[in-house]
């Protein structure tokens, strides 16, 4: 049996957005945001790939209103808008479904829904297999034979999927697909603001239609009295009779839609061509691109580091004499761990230095003394990403820095700092349109390596020092590129007169520390725990009995049950217990002051005494505290 899938783009959508958020909102380089559309397209090549359908359609809802909203002015009246980083996602996802030849539907006055029921029925007449891919339960009373519903999961970015068959339906709800329409009338539905019968809910809706059948021989049987429905139900149901037909209405998925029914349109087809692949190269889906081989034909040569630059292992005495005529260092550290440091819990092992001229990483093991000549040379200006860590190591090693004065990290921020991508792999691909783990993945060839150094390490460290040459040849490569666009931006006299000048004193400020009497500290906790004691012993002497004074359920409970004080707030953990609660019974019982006072002496200790000691560094007895420059914007407004 041929298949059709329908998919539910709004409600899929929708949930792919949500499922990859945070850190993993992927953009493109002007910073739009494509999270939504990766995965969106992750599910749909999902369920090609499990089901091989021959034909497969996407539905969109549209802003005109709709049929329902004639009907009903506050139905969705409730929902908010769409976030404005999906919503900018919306005409993305449309344009790679017309690159990749899938048909997309969508009609003034029908939801994405009207559309599912429709091809749904249609289909089946059809004698298809139709899969509807949805995430909205109310596609549920659409399964018939032939029909059935798929629900996708989305959670870090992994999807798993249910079906929902006629037989499964029936199962979980014990009604009919078709009878949930009427579940629906009785119970409404908040998301999409259908009012239902007030004091109606899931549960009794459904025992209802198990016993009745229907929202019509449910009132039939009230009418007749011979409904074993009673009291305040009883007169709900006959004062609202109204909304609960409205209420079906609205809920009721329309399958005579009229769209276009069309199966060679519907038709899927190859789908990957040269458009999809700009499309996935500028929304940057390199994976999809690799994953489908979109890119075969390119010759694997152009992604060799060695097409970039020459990597040269060197002694700290060969470096120094090649970069004495220089004026800028290029550089960025190789660490391994070491108990002994004192500030930073590591010390430099290695330096990649980029020297442009020569189209070479040169790698050079640490030598203090060699390092300090390099490091301490004034007219020498040094350029590297995250600056302040690179000037501590340094310190630590007992080098003072000098002209430290070029951070691309803090270049990039500086350019938008609306944006949380600062990472080298950032850096490269916007300014160097350079995908760096397609470097950090290939084969090594040590014949490429002018070093018998690489005999004596792993593979894996092999590839940790192509890394980190990588690194040092995007610094700079992209340092004259980043001084160009701050000065576009009238930002450039701001990144070397204020943030690079800070960024070294915010350095110094970590390095120095904050000087803090341990001893002092402990003294002041005892002296807290005395307080948190007796205002403990206090408090339950107030409430007659001990509890977890830390414990809101606790709380909630002698204070609103055994109390009985007003002001009570209940939510599905209890009674709330929070600071404006317990400010509006300051003055109702004397317990409240003194509960308001053991938070204050608890969160002090726990926060601002117990809570520094961990931070305490044992050789300096000092607080080497870490100073963020990238991470706050500042607009007017």
């Amino acid at each position: 049996m041929k298949k059709l899938i329908v998919i539910d783009g709004n409600s899929i959508l929708n949930r792919a957005f949500y499922g990859i958020m945070g850190s993993k909102m992927l953009q493109t380089a002007d910073g739009t945001y494509t999270n939504a559309v990766y995965g969106f397209l992750n599910i749909m090549f999902k369920i090609i790939e499990d089901e091989n359908p021959e034909y497969l359609v996407v539905a969109f809802d549209v802003k005109e209103p709709t049929k329902r909203h004639e009907m009903y002015a506050a139905y969705k009246g409730t929902r908010k808008g769409m976030p404005d980083e999906l919503a900018a996602q919306m005409p993305i996802i449309k344009k790679v479904l017309n690159a990749m030849h899938i048909k997309i539907m969508e009609m003034p006055g029908y939801e994405a829904d009207d559309i599912l029921g429709t091809l749904s029925v249609w289909g089946a007449k059809q004698e298809l297999q139709v899969i509807l891919l949805t995430g909205d339960r109310d596609s549920f009373q659409l399964a018939q034979e032939n029909v059935i519903i798929r629900i996708p999961r989305t959670k870090q970015g992994k999807t798993e999927t249910e079906d929902f068959d006629s037989n499964k339906i029936q199962e979980t709800y014990g009604v009919e697909p078709k009878q949930l329409i009427e579940v629906k009338g009785l119970m409404g539905d908040s998301s999409d603001n259908i009012p239902g019968v007030p004091g109606i809910g899931e549960k009794t809706a459904l025992n209802l239609i198990q016993k009745y059948q229907s929202i019509d021989q449910l009132y039939q049987a009230i009418e007749n009295d011979t409904a074993d429905v009673k009291g305040k139900q009883k007169e709900k149901l006959m004062e609202n009779k109204d909304l609960a037909l409205l209420s079906r209405t609205l809920g009721t998925i329309d399958v005579n839609a009229p769209i276009e029914k069309d199966l060679n349109q519907c038709k899927l087809e190859t789908w990957a061509n040269q458009n999809v692949l700009e499309l996935f190269k500028e929304l940057r889906f390199k994976r999809f691109i690799e994953r489908f081989k979109l890119e075969e034909t390119e010759p694997a040569t152009e992604k060799r580091i060695e097409n970039l630059f020459e990597l040269v292992s060197i002694t700290p005495q060969e470096l120094f004499d090649k970069i004495e005529t220089q004026k800028e260092l290029y550089f960025y550290f190789e660490t391994q761990t070491d108990e002994t440091a004192f500030i930073l819990k590591q010390k430099i092992q290695k330096m990649n230095v980029y020297l442009k001229p020569d189209k070479k990483v040169y790698q050079v093991k640490f030598e203090p003394s060699i390092f300090k000549q390099i490091f301490e040379k004034e007219e020498l200006l040094k350029c590297s990403y995250q600056i302040k860590e690179a000037y501590i190591l340094l310190k630590q090693a007992g080098i003072q820095p000098k002209n430290m004065m070029f951070d691309s990290k803090i270049a990039m921020y500086l350019l938008n700092s609306g944006s949380s991508l600062y990472s080298f792999e950032e850096l490269a691909r916007q300014h160097l349109n350079i995908e760096l783990e397609e470097y950090y993945n290939q084969e090594k060839q040590n014949e490429n390596v002018q070093t018998s150094f690489f005999d004596e390490v792993s593979k894996d460290e092999e590839n940790i020092n192509y890394k980190y040459a990588m690194y040092s040849y995007v610094i700079g490569e992209t340092k004259t590129i980043l001084e160009q666009k701050l000065n576009e931006v009238n930002q450039l006299e701001l990144f070397q007169k204020i943030e690079m000048p800070c960024a070294e004193v915010l350095a110094e400020m970590k390095f120095t520390g904050v000087l803090v009497d341990r001893d002092d500290i402990e003294k002041m906790s005892e002296e807290l725990k005395k307080q948190i004691e007796r205002l403990s012993q206090e408090i339950y002497e107030l409430a007659g009995q001990e509890f977890n004074i830390n414990s809101p359920k606790q709380l909630g409970d002698i204070l609103f049950e055994k109390l009985e004080l007003p002001f009570k707030k209940k939510n599905k953990n209890g009674y709330s217990t929070d600071v404006d609660t317990l400010e509006k019974l300051r003055d109702t019982h004397p317990i409240i002051e003194k509960v308001l006072e053991y938070r204050q002496v608890s969160k002090l200790n726990s926060t601002f005494v117990e809570g520094m000691l961990p931070f305490i560094n044992p050789k300096t007895k000092r607080i080497h505290t870490t100073f963020h420059q990238t991470v706050a914007a500042t607009r007017k407004t």
